[in-house]
């Protein structure tokens, strides 16, 4: 370790001085699932298009240390700065059936506090095609006879699509253009975008008679087939008609059962009929047959206007409305009005005085009042005169005005509502006028001015109302930003005076009004007054918790900090550590007689004894909140990074590979030196971990360790524990989980020799426009019932185990002579001028067919050149090619199998490496042989290895 150290310092100080390998995240968006137009480079692609109902998948891939946090948000376009949709932590966004609605502007955002965040984006292209909508019409000035026996025609289809939809006009099979037929005209209407294309057909003649279809297209984009819908013109053909079996005003008794009929008078095709209520739906019990609209004991809430809509999509729809009146009678209402002219607020003698009486009725027109003095009806006379509608006061009041008052208009007057020859219950209000009748005056109880309560108890708010009659009191909010009383109402009305919370919050406290309503008793200037809310709330503090980091011997202060409270004060504070009380600590005599806003205890020197948990709990005579604190020497965590390129190792022969793990220790100079590493690996779905113990020199902020695990195997995962030590004892762990991963083949490694271990078989993916697919497979994956004598039985190491995998095609049923299965490398960028390819192939059977590999450039275009082949049973022993290839610019390579007479011709590759430069101008005969065990094929030994050897040493030397 010291030496990786030293050679860290000497070769890239950059890693272990300063920030060291601390570096701010970068981003890049990649796209997965199920996208239907996709640009070669899927890395540098902004616009992914997806079908509608499949699955959206987008991978933020992310670099820099300490690891970046990625969030995903969401804009409705690149127009709008909001975010629409919950952020989503996580570097893979995953959207299930996606929507039309969803589509937008995808935002990436990684972040790890180290300069800038990144942000990268994508535009979500969703498409769709729905059905289509045929409608046809008439010139607005053809109205007279049948509907279709005019001059001229519209055929209007519409539908909604992503891309915009491309429109073809049939009659019958034959397609329609302006250019072959004069009698028809296809134009596109400028108010709309691409969205509907209008067929006109010009003075109408009987080959005009027929069926039209109407076919909508999105040239198969996303895979979406076209769309159609069809119309019978004939010369009966007309636009729907209607009338009611009632009138369009229905007035009704509550619990009479209703039947509306909406009949049809025309119309060509059969109109629907639908109906429908406003506002709301159609009544719970309301039953829809047809044209027919039943409500059995209808009520007061029922009434509203009900509407019958008949549709054929020809012309416009025919509509009727009914307004249903369920007659009732609610709300009895009375106002006393002192003389207006005179602006009096009380009764006096020798004054006008008016009587005002309101119900709120339906239908309001027809309701009926009668005025009672002392039990008999009132007579008008010049003195007592009765109104309706006073222009004062409420739609369809009634006024029973006294002028010039004397004595003997003292008494009770009672105001009756009804409907005359109606079921509805008379409605009544009763009016007493006496030399006692005074307005209102409203007042705060004596102490009730202020209110406290603590949150979460009940409150009443009261105003005491004198006066004869007493009006009800009407509450609301004072304060501004607080409009809303608790029950969420503006207004509310109490009789008694008395606003009641059953459970108040703190966001209730304020100033309330109470005042007097002008209904039910003086129509004259409100009288208010006002209560404070004072509601008390335990504490909030501030660390809720927090974690300490020093070194031993070092001094520790901790705080606790009052942040909201009511009362805003610290009563008291008690400390305790590990559940054990404290003395309490000195206060400051500032801090007492203001009333401190928080607690603090300070250690002199921390040490073993004095780390633990900490506990501050704070009251304000309300409730407490607690602070908690862990103290500790113990170092911070390791950070594990994850950009080393290339970590892993592969030893095809022995089946082993190597891991480079490498961290950071996250803030070393916190608490006392870090002495060494205890790292546990344990291989996943086993119990066993092996333990070892990396010991270090000073660790530095930035500083990038590195520990290289050996006799991995392939292909299986690990965990990893790592935990550092101080002189306090163990830190805090660390964990992650290695997978064996081999890397995507690219020239420009050092070693990119694809071994197919990894289900992401380097970055190859199948061909979607061969016959049939590769196969990964390993000797314990093979299909027991697979057919003999063709195929090998492992991959190219040959080890006993059998757990190295390699590609392969199976060429029984169904497959057929000439079918074709091509696995296509990653796009690589042409830096060299000769390329060489080096691969493994298995061809073994008596039907045997080709293995091509062919390279595909992309330089100007995509072209595929054959650059090697090879055809017929090989036998069964695994050999090398070496292919030589120049690209002129960036390229992929393919391999073709193909398949031959009949199903014994499984052919299979292994060891793919991709290397810069020219190809061996040497190779072993045919090529390199790997005999299969048990073929009986002789080795070569030691000794003839080093005798070859030299013979080829000398022959350079020559």
């Amino acid at each position: 370790m010291e030496v990786t150290c030293l050679l860290l310092l000497a070769l890239i100080p950059f890693h272990c001085r300063g920030q060291g390998v601390y570096a701010p995240a970068q981003a890049q968006i990649v796209h997965a699932g199920q996208a239907c137009v996709v640009k070669e480079d899927n890395i540098s692609e902004r616009v992914y298009t997806i079908r509608e109902s499949d699955t959206l998948v987008l991978q933020c891939l992310v670099t820099g240390h300490p690891r970046p946090q990625v969030r995903w948000t969401k804009t409705a376009g690149s127009a709008s700065d909001k975010f629409q949709e919950t952020s989503v932590f996580n570097e893979t966004l995953r959207i299930e059936r996606i929507a039309r609605t969803q589509g937008g502007r995808y935002y990436c955002k990684a972040e790890n506090g180290v300069g800038v965040p990144a942000i990268k984006s994508i535009r979500v292209d969703v498409q769709y095609l729905d059905e289509p909508v045929l409608t046809v019409h008439q010139t607005v000035s053809d109205v007279r006879g049948n509907f279709y026996q005019e001059k001229t025609v519209f055929l209007r289809c519409t539908v909604s699509s992503n891309p915009p939809a491309r429109f073809i006009w049939k009659r019958g099979s034959d397609t329609l253009s302006h250019s072959q037929d004069n009698g028809v005209d296809i134009y596109e209407p400028l108010y709309t975008q691409g969205e509907t294309k209008v067929l006109k057909l010009k003075n109408l003649r009987p080959q005009d008679y027929a069926s039209y279809t109407c076919q909508v297209s999105v040239r198969n984009v996303c895979g979406i087939p076209d769309k159609s819908i069809t119309f019978q013109l004939t010369n009966t053909t007309a636009p729907p008609t209607l009338k009611l079996s009632v009138n369009e005003t229905l007035v009704v008794n509550p619990g009479e059962n209703v039947t509306v009929q909406c009949l049809l008078t025309g119309g060509d095709p059969l109109p629907q009929l639908h109906w429908s209520h406003g506002p709301g739906p159609l009544p719970l019990g309301a039953l829809a047959q047809g044209g027919t609209l039943s409500i059995p004991s209808v009520q007061a809430r029922d009434s509203g206007y009900y509407n019958c809509t008949a549709t054929n999509n020809v012309g416009n729809p025919a509509k009727k409305t009914v307004n249903l009146l369920v007659r009732s009678l609610k709300n009895a209402t009375f106002q006393i009005t002192p003389d207006m002219i005179k602006e009096s607020e009380n009764i006096q003698l020798g004054q006008d005085l008016k009587l005002s009486c309101h119900v709120d009725a339906v239908p309001q027109e027809k309701v009926n009042y009668q005025w009672f003095k002392n039990g008999k009806p009132a007579r008008t006379s010049k003195r007592l005169l009765v109104t309706r509608n006073d222009p004062e006061l409420p739609a369809v009041t009634s006024s029973l005005e006294l002028i010039d008052l004397h004595f003997s208009d003292y008494g009770t007057y009672l105001c009756v509502a009804s409907f005359p020859g109606s079921p509805v219950p008379d409605l009544s209000v009763e009016v007493n006028i006496s030399s006692e009748t005074v307005p209102p005056t409203i007042s705060v109880p004596k102490g009730r001015a202020v209110v406290t309560v603590r949150e979460g108890s009940p409150a009443e708010l009261q105003c005491e109302v004198r006066g004869k009659p007493r009006p009800p009191v009407l509450w609301s909010r004072v304060d501004k930003e607080a409009a809303l009383l608790p029950s969420g109402l503006a207004l509310e009305e109490t009789p008694d005076g008395k606003l009641r919370v059953e459970r108040v919050s703190r966001e209730m406290s304020g100033t309330y009004r109470c005042q007097t309503a002008r209904y039910n008793g003086f129509n004259v200037r409100a009288r208010e007054a006002q209560v404070q809310l004072t509601v008390h709330f335990p504490p909030e503090v501030e660390p809720s918790s927090q974690d300490v980091r020093q070194a031993l011997g070092r001094p520790v202060l901790l705080r606790c900090s009052l942040l909201r409270g009511s009362p805003q004060r610290i009563a008291s504070a008690v400390w305790r550590f590990k559940g054990q009380l404290l003395p309490p600590p000195p206060v400051l005599p500032a801090a007492a007689a203001e009333g401190p806003d928080h607690a603090e205890l300070r250690l002199d020197a921390l040490t073993r004894d004095s780390s633990g948990n900490y506990e501050c709990s704070v009251s304000n005579d309300v409730g407490s909140a607690t602070c908690l604190f862990q103290v500790s020497a113990k170092a911070y965590s390791p950070e594990f990074y994850f950009d080393t390129p290339n970590p892993t190792r592969s030893h095809k022969l022995s089946k082993n590979y190597s891991y480079v793990l490498q961290w950071t220790q996250r803030e070393p100079d916190a608490v006392d030196p870090v002495l060494n590493y205890r790292l546990s690996i344990r291989q996943l779905n086993q119990h066993n971990a092996m333990v070892k113990a990396i010991p270090v020199r000073r660790v530095e902020k930035g500083q990038l360790l590195e520990y290289t695990l050996t006799d991995l195997r392939v292909p299986h995962s690990y965990e990893i524990h790592l935990t550092p030590y101080t002189t306090f004892g163990a830190g805090d762990m660390a964990s992650r989980v290695i997978h064996y991963t081999e890397p995507i083949n690219s020239p420009s490694l050092s070693d990119n020799t694809c071994h197919f271990e990894d289900e992401k078989i380097c970055g190859y993916t199948q061909d979607l426009t061969d016959n049939f697919d590769w196969t990964r497979q390993n000797a314990l994956t093979q299909n027991p019932k697979r057919s003999p004598n063709t195929g090998p039985p492992t991959d190219i190491s040959g080890t006993p185990e059998g757990e190295g995998y390699y590609m392969f095609i199976e060429t029984s049923r169904p497959r057929e002579l000439g079918d074709r299965a091509r696995l296509v490398s990653p796009l690589y960028n042409a830096s060299a001028k000769f390329y060489c390819v080096s691969f493994f192939y298995h061809m073994y059977g008596k039907h045997i067919g080709s293995l091509n590999l062919l390279v595909r450039s992309r330089n100007k275009g995509t072209l595929d050149t054959h650059a090697w082949s090879l055809s017929g049973n090989k036998g069964n022993v695994w050999q090398q090619a070496h292919v030589p290839i120049n690209p002129s610019g960036p390229f992929q390579i393919i391999f073709e199998g193909v398949r031959g007479s009949g199903y014994l011709g499984d052919i299979a590759i292994d060891d793919v490496t991709l290397k810069k430069g020219e190809c061996p101008r040497r190779q072993m005969d045919p090529n390199k042989v790997v005999v299969m065990p048990g073929s009986g094929a002789p080795r070569l030994s030691s000794l003839q290895l080093w005798g070859s050897m030299t013979i080829f040493l000398l022959a350079l030397q020559r």
